[in-house]
């Protein structure tokens, strides 16, 4: 009888321990943390969880570096941790923490390039980012997609610009195929360039059919395009010129003035946006050959020459009007 109580007091004893190890184990790093706030942390590339470990005790997220381990060997997964940049929530536990850098999102930031942007203010946004790293040269022209994307902390701008320029490839490819019939340009990049005029040449959404329209009507009858925003290019690279435009400049010979050369300029003077794009290779069916604006952001379009000039003196006399002449 004496024996039998003995060993079930053993018994006791073991489970105790093994029930008190479990809590060691499993209280600490299961229970909230030592995380203040809301914080960020980064996962450098090809850190090693013993190495993420001390960096979370350095920073006073974790008690422990040795014990955070312990307990992730024996009790956490074993997916490998990810690179990136984590936002921890106030009172998150080291076996939270773990989770997260295993199996949580990184946080994503995001940059922006609107419609319309020249490939030198591509490059400046790129390089004036300073969660980027590494440079990158000026891209090409019209080889960029205007859109929204997004990056991580620490990520290497050319890898940025090579989604940019991708998304541009992606793009063209997709609607190519799906151009109308006898449309002025005869290539994928003739489109751009097209395109890149249109995109500068309006900034209503619903005019971006009948300009195209327009432009392809001048190239088919053989007549100088005669769009503004080729003769800026040279000069300024895309970026407002600030004032108005000089007569030696109008006048001047190289390979994007459309004043003095016939067809498209030899390349494209921005990046256009997708519906720019579109609308070149699905102009809309028009006899208009000329506009001029109209005062509302838009423009007066004709078909004759007396009707453009009709339109000319109605916009100099708002502008008159308006103090600008």
């Amino acid at each position: 009888m004496a024996r039998r109580g003995c060993l079930v007091a053993a018994l006791l004893i073991v489970l105790a321990a093994l029930l008190g190890g479990g809590y060691f184990l499993y209280g600490w790093y299961g229970a909230s943390g030592q995380v203040k706030g809301e914080s960020t942390f980064i996962v450098r590339s090809g850190s090693s969880l013993a190495s993420v470990a001390k960096q979370l005790e350095q920073e006073g997220h974790i008690g422990s570096a040795s014990g955070f381990l312990l307990r992730a060997k024996i009790l956490a997964s074993s997916d490998p941790i990810k690179a990136g940049e984590f936002l921890l929530p106030a009172g998150a536990s080291p076996a939270a923490i773990l989770d997260m850098f295993q199996h949580g999102e990184v946080v994503r930031r995001f940059i922006t390039i609107p419609e319309g942007t020249p490939s030198i203010i591509v490059h400046e946004k790129l390089m004036a980012e300073p969660l980027l790293t590494g440079s990158v040269p000026v891209p090409a022209e019209g080889t960029v997609l205007p859109d929204t994307y997004d990056f991580e902390r620490g990520e290497r701008r050319s890898a940025v610009l090579a989604r940019m320029e991708a998304a541009m490839n992606r793009t063209v490819a997709e609607l190519w195929p799906k151009r109308a019939p006898g449309i002025a340009v005869d290539t994928p990049q003739e489109a751009v360039t097209l395109a890149s005029i249109v995109e500068k040449e309006t900034g209503k959404p619903s005019e971006r059919r009948q300009v195209a329209g327009l432009y392809s009507n001048r190239i088919r009858q053989g007549m100088l395009l005669q769009a503004d925003p080729t003769i800026i290019y040279p000069i300024t690279r895309g970026k407002p010129l600030g004032r108005r435009i000089l007569q030696s400049e109008i006048s001047a010979l190289n390979d994007y003035n459309t004043y003095t050369r016939l067809g498209l300029p030899k390349g494209p003077i921005t990046n256009p946006g997708r519906e720019s794009i579109a609308a070149v290779l699905n102009p809309e069916k028009t006899t208009a050959i000329y506009m001029v604006a109209d005062g509302s952001g838009g423009h007066a379009f004709a078909t004759t020459l007396a009707e453009h000039n009709a339109n000319v003196e109605k916009w100099f006399a708002l502008r008159r009007q308006r103090g600008e002449m």
